[in-house]
């Protein structure tokens, strides 16, 4: 290995690991726990990538240059100021290239044992899509099923607390799955900022150990289940929460409220179902988000969209579904969720 250059596999041997990219770059995804440092910013990396393709690479590396400096030498003035000289950072950029080097170049002059990834961000992107690859099949998994407003999510939250090994998909992803599932204060991730936690939640997981997870499709709001988990939980065994739907409409309309704090945003979650249900249908639902009669509007949806959709679906994707433990419950209160959670444990 060449002097001053580090591995995937050496992440954790730093104080720090230092992101050189942009905050654009930065924002799309990076290695946890990194600081982003950029030696170019968003604007200015767009302009040093015109003139090398516009003008000249002289030019642009000239001008680069002199930017990177400037950076780098804002960032020793201000974050870096107070490093000890035992402080041993990782830098990373792109693929490992000069804007890393360049960063670590500098480090290592002041005095810092500095040293760059070995093919930047790009190689680590290609550990996090290995490592789901290996570690998901491996894990043993208990798959909770169950049609809308069963509480799944909820009874992943308390199978947590009673101590069992869990992964909250829906967490991970900040969106609920369901048509109406963004959350009000938490953007989605990135789809590669996505599969960066989930690696990291699947390699704290203890393969003796069984692992529950809710059901899920292949796409969560606006990202996708990486292949190799979603077969893995469609081949494994299942649990069937069988819910009354008063108990379930009861749920979700807890569990859904915020949604009456923003007419125009149900309504346009609404209007998606354009498709599948009949005019007549979309303007009664727009009536009644207009009403805030989320009781009236969410009944309708198990029975016209939610309940008929989970019908088609459970049975074709995951094998063990048809023979399932079947756990009944006529209560989704915090007791009854409780309840289902210690059901589960002693199935």
């Amino acid at each position: 290995m060449q002097k001053g250059v580090a591995t995937v596999a050496q992440l954790s041997g730093f104080d720090e690991i230092i992101d050189a990219r942009t905050p654009a770059e930065f924002a799309e995804d990076h290695i946890p726990g990194a600081v982003n440092l950029p030696v170019l910013d968003n604007e200015q990396r767009i302009v040093v990538g015109t003139m090398y393709k516009q003008q000249s690479a002289f030019e642009a590396r000239r001008l680069g240059g002199a930017l990177v400096a400037e950076n780098i030498a804002r960032h020793l003035q201000t974050y870096l100021k107070d490093k000890p000289k035992s402080w041993r950072p990782l830098i990373y950029c792109w693929r490992g290239g000069q804007r890393s080097g360049s960063f670590a170049t500098w480090l290592r002059m002041v005095g810092w044992d500095a040293h760059q990834l070995q093919g930047g961000y790009k190689s680590f992107r290609h550990h996090v899509i290995d490592d789901i690859a290996r570690i998901a099949p491996a894990l043993h998994w208990q798959v909770v099923c169950g049609p809308t407003g069963s509480a799944k999510t909820r009874i992943l939250e308390a199978l947590a607390r009673s101590g069992a090994q869990t992964l909250d998909l829906e967490d991970l992803a900040a969106h609920k799955g369901s048509v109406l599932g963004a959350l009000p204060d938490r953007p989605q991730p990135t789809q590669k900022r996505f599969e960066t936690t989930l690696c990291t939640r699947l390699q704290a997981l203890d393969p003796a150990r069984p692992v529950y997870v809710e059901a899920e499709s292949r796409k969560i709001g606006v990202v996708f289940v990486p292949e190799p988990l979603i077969l893995a939980m469609r081949r494994s065994a299942c649990i069937a929460i069988d819910a009354t739907r008063d108990a379930r409409l009861s749920f979700l309309v807890r569990d859904y409220g915020y949604l009456g704090d923003d007419v125009a945003l149900l309504q346009s979650n609404i209007a998606r179902l354009a498709d599948l249900q009949s005019r007549e249908t979309i303007a009664r639902w727009h009536e009644l988000a207009a009403q805030r009669d989320l009781s009236t509007l969410f009944g309708e949806l198990i029975d016209l969209h939610y309940d008929p959709l989970y019908r088609r679906s459970q049975n074709g994707n995951y094998a063990g579904f048809a023979t399932a433990p079947r756990l009944s419950c006529d209560d989704l209160s915090d007791a009854g969720i409780q309840d289902l959670a210690r059901r589960i444990l002693s199935t």
